[in-house]
């Protein structure tokens, strides 16, 4: 029993591959994951559309980087990865459209990259099925063009698992090491305490089995992707466990939630569910998250006859740690926030449809075939109209934003300004002033500091229709503007172009 013990935790020895699963198989399988990394990418093109403005989060990360208008206060929540990644193109250009195109094309690539790693452990098809069932989710195409950190940790989780597993078969494989390593990185840069939850099947695997080359590499990436934001904890909240704890009160004191029913209220295109009430999704557009804890059984049971039941035991682990908080430590909801867990059992659903739908033999089941691609597409015309539904209404309130911009521009609110109030983040960035809060989750001024800007500087404080302006603004002249009242300071009517 000890030996049987050792030899587990010590991993699958190495054995002369077979003609299917040898080095010259997983080449040809190559060009099937490029072809479904490809299809992801011009699907983001098509159907979410390059030219949608920046969102309310993504106006935060990426006026970090940007010279389009000053940076927008920076939460204790928030990682700088998603600045890091923009930088390449958002420090010198304010096109929307060339963002969009160039976060579709990364995350295209990080898909293949993170689909590849599993060969050795899975046949190209599963993975091609898997890498377009994850992609083919309206939540996967909506946030892959966009600046948001969940979805680069769902491909750095899904990386980094069948990287682990490739160094705990071959304790030599620099590259797994390196993958490992950037897997980590790419985490704990875009949001370090997912990465923890993430990696932690990862970790105690490597420990268990005192690979430690592996689990150095995890921890060096990890480390060094959650540097930056440790140091910042020092910096400006007082240290880590403080800004943890800032953290947890913006996200409405994280503890026992059971946020599992909001999860499904936001499957319907609520790209936000907080307060998250109102009734769930039909059944439609719910089925499939039904259907997640069935297929992947039958995907273990599938990987149990073909002998690779530790991959597909680590992929499932790795995705209840990853979906854990969000599912039962939060008390809202965001698609997004299921990402990582969405990728990792991306991997054994295919593995176990691909089993129902074909013989030992690898020949093709005709009626199982036909059934499940009836099923898939009902369901991908679910998630298309979802789809198509939330990227119209996103437009649609980033053309506002745009319009009020314009229109604050009209009354003398210029370069270089200011505003506070209602959507002041957002609407800053499209009228490229800074913002200013006195209270909430992003509060980073005073109101006598505001008063004394507007003496020589344009601002706007912005309220919605039946509230009170702030005592500063109360003898400032108001605009309707949209949905907002605009109470402009007099220094903006002595602007230049009023």
């Amino acid at each position: 029993m000890a030996d049987h013990t050792q030899a587990v935790l010590a991993g699958p020895r190495r054995t002369a591959p077979s003609p299917g699963t040898g080095r010259a198989a997983r080449r040809r399988g190559d060009p099937l994951l490029a072809a479904v990394a490809a299809a992801f990418v011009l699907a983001q093109l098509l159907l979410v559309g390059p030219a949608t403005g920046l969102g309310w989060d993504e106006v935060v990360y990426v006026s970090q980087v940007s010279p389009h208008a000053p940076a927008a206060f920076f939460s204790a929540p928030r990682a700088r990865g998603v600045p890091l990644l923009v930088a390449p193109v958002a420090a010198w250009s304010s096109s929307t459209v060339l963002l969009r195109c160039y976060l579709a094309l990364l995350s295209g690539l990080a898909l293949y990259l993170s689909l590849r790693v599993w060969r050795h452990h899975f046949p190209a098809r599963v993975l091609a099925l898997a890498g377009a069932l994850f992609a083919s989710l309206w939540v996967t195409l909506f946030y892959g063009p966009q600046a948001m950190p969940n979805y680069w940790v769902a491909v750095g989780a899904l990386g980094c698992a069948g990287c682990l597993l490739r160094a705990r078969a071959d304790r030599h494989d620099r590259a797994a090491l390196w993958g490992l390593a950037a897997g980590g990185l790419l985490m704990a840069l875009m949001r370090p305490m997912d990465a923890v939850w993430a990696a932690l099947p990862l970790l105690l695997l490597a420990l268990a089995g005192r690979h430690w080359r592996a689990l150095s590499a995890l921890l060096a990436g990890t480390v060094a992707g959650g540097a930056e934001w440790i140091a910042e904890s020092f910096a400006g909240h007082g240290g880590p466990l403080r800004r943890l704890a800032d953290a947890s009160a913006i996200q409405g004191d994280l503890g026992w939630h059971v946020a599992v029913t909001d999860q499904l209220r936001s499957l319907g295109g609520r790209t936000l569910c907080r307060p998250c009430t109102g009734a769930l999704p039909g059944p439609l557009v719910t089925i499939w998250w039904y259907a997640l804890p069935v297929l992947a059984l039958l995907g273990l049971l599938a990987a149990r006859r073909a002998r690779r039941t530790t991959p597909t035991l680590v992929a499932l682990a790795c995705a209840a740690t990853a979906a854990f908080p969000y599912l039962f430590l939060i008390g809202y909801a965001a698609p997004r926030f299921l990402l990582p867990a969405y990728a990792l059992l991306a991997v054994p659903v295919a593995d176990g449809i691909v089993h129902r739908v074909t013989t030992p033999a690898g020949t093709w089941r005709p009626r199982a075939l036909t059934l499940t691609a009836l099923a898939l597409a009902v369901h991908l015309g679910a998630q298309y109209t979802v789809l198509d539904r939330t990227a119209e209404r996103t437009a649609a309130d980033r053309r506002a934003w745009d319009r009020t911009a314009d229109a604050l521009h009209a009354l003398g609110v210029r370069p270089p300004c200011l505003l506070t109030g209602e959507e002041a983040i957002p609407l800053a960035f499209h009228t490229g002033c800074g913002s200013a809060a006195t209270g909430g989750h992003n509060a980073n001024s005073t109101s006598a500091a505001i008063e004394e800007t507007a003496r020589h500087t344009p601002v706007a404080a912005l309220v919605p229709p039946g509230g009170e302006p702030p005592a500063y603004a109360r003898g400032w002249p108001a605009h309707r503007l949209g949905d907002v009242l605009a109470y402009v300071a007099p220094t903006a009517q002595k602007g230049p172009g009023t």
